[in-house]
């Protein structure tokens, strides 16, 4: 995920796609130490998705205040 499509997206959204790609997350560490997953490069693609929704959060609520 692009940021300006993160950029887009209301707080709301952000905060409910953040859970789901944080358990997409935890569930795909789980499988690849289970048994190797077929691309193991999506592992650091969706850690560094999860952390520009979590910057994009955080820089939305520091403008807030």
């Amino acid at each position: 995920m692009k940021i300006a499509e993160i950029k887009e997206m209301s707080t709301a959204d952000l905060k409910e796609r953040l859970e789901t790609e944080v358990v997409n997350y935890d569930q795909m560490i789980l499988n690849h130490s289970i048994s190797p997953l077929d691309n193991p490069a999506q592992i650091k693609q969706l850690r560094r998705t999860i952390a520009r929704m979590k910057t994009e959060l955080r820089q939305r609520e520091l403008n807030n205040k």
